[in-house]
């Protein structure tokens, strides 16, 4: 049994892997890491230009597609979704032996429909029917313009992955909607059971902000100075365990528990930007610090790797939620405006995914007009 295995059968929560290229779905890559402990696999743009820029792994197909007339835009959602089908297919049988709840692959919609929802639930759509696997999650960004889009595509009955969630603000909010969409889906005859979701709160990036605005306190120096240092690095895990307070609180009330008569799950807190970008914290502070029961962390590679060899499996979620209220509270003392800092957060999360997206298909149309002129 691996410390992944462990984090599953003792801590409750399910370790994802938050990387997708073709070697893991065409050179057994996944299934490895399957049998290490790994649960489900969540990607997105920046993800996906990364290992279509990387080698030669994409090049055979991409040639083959423009070769037929595909259009650049076209090749490369073809790309994509094989590598998500066959990922979804490598998965199943753990999604079946889950009864649902694990074995799930992410494919994120287009970074241009962050502030389209009638867009958002189109594509959505379209990406659930052509890739028609019940182990799929679609990603719609939890920003205020998605909100609708959460709700309908849980009332259509199709699992979503909503990502991009930096505050508790938000997060509540997307609760309602998951809430909401629940129950029109019941009320329309339709079963719950079969639809699933998580929520996915992006944990490392509120320190990389907070920090910065911390040092800038620290470095003026007067009193202010010394709490600024004393709640460095801090803020992060505070969120998140308040985050996972507020899951169990919305999830144990009474609107849920009809719900959950009718078949319904939970809808999962997923930590994601797990990685630490602090050379001076522990390597694992976003993952040994976040395990509790009914949640996901999503780790990149490197961050699985430093797990299996010296990650820590405990209850660390439940905490107590006094002491990070006490952190959140502090950096208020000393002038750090957190709903300004998580929205920033997504400001800058939005704008990465799409220059992503966008530098991948400007160098798929460079390569394309080469093969087209060859």
């Amino acid at each position: 049994m691996t410390t992944l295995h462990e984090m599953f059968s003792s801590g409750g929560q399910s370790p994802w892997i938050d990387d997708l290229k073709r070697s893991y779905v065409r050179a057994g890559g996944l299934a490895d890491l399957v049998a290490k402990g790994i649960r489900g696999l969540t990607s997105n743009p920046t993800i996906m230009a990364h290992a279509i820029e990387a080698g030669t792994d994409y090049d055979e197909q991409f040639t083959e597609l423009i070769g037929s007339g595909r259009s650049v835009d076209d090749a490369y959602w073809d790309l994509v979704t094989d590598d998500v089908g066959r990922a979804a297919t490598i998965l199943h049988p753990l999604h079946d032996a889950s009864g649902g709840e694990d074995g799930f692959v992410s494919i994120e919609v287009a970074p241009s429909l962050a502030q389209d929802s009638d867009g958002t639930i189109k594509m959505a759509r379209t990406l659930h029917e052509r890739l028609a696997q019940p182990n799929v999650y679609v990603k719609i960004p939890g920003t205020v313009a998605c909100l609708p889009a959460i709700e309908e595509m849980i009332a259509e009955g199709k699992s979503i992955n909503v990502t991009l969630i930096f505050s508790l603000e938000r997060y509540d909010a997307v609760i309602d909607a998951y809430l909401r969409g629940l129950e029109r889906l019941v009320e329309g005859g339709g079963d719950a059971s079969k639809v699933s979701s998580v929520a996915s709160f992006f944990v490392s990036r509120v320190d990389t902000e907070v920090d910065k605005r911390l040092d800038v306190i620290i470095a003026a120096g007067g009193a202010p100075a010394a709490t600024a240092k004393g709640i460095r690095g801090q803020a992060a895990l505070a969120q998140a365990r308040l985050a996972y307070a507020l899951f169990k609180e919305r999830f144990s009330g009474s609107q849920f528990a009809e719900l959950k008569q009718a078949g319904a799950r939970v809808q999962r807190p997923l930590w994601a930007s797990t990685s630490t970008k602090d050379p001076s914290y522990p390597d694992l502070l976003y993952v040994d610090g976040l395990i509790g029961n009914d949640t996901v962390n999503t780790m990149p590679a490197a961050t699985v790797e430093a797990f299996l060899d010296h990650g820590v499996v405990a209850p660390t979620l439940d905490q107590d939620p006094v002491a990070s209220r006490s952190v959140l509270d502090a950096l208020g003392s000393v002038g750090i405006d957190l709903t300004d800092v998580t929205d920033t957060l997504e400001r800058e999360g939005l704008a990465s995914f799409a220059k992503s997206f966008d530098d991948l298909i400007e160098k798929l149309r460079e390569k394309a007009a080469v093969l087209q002129k060859a």
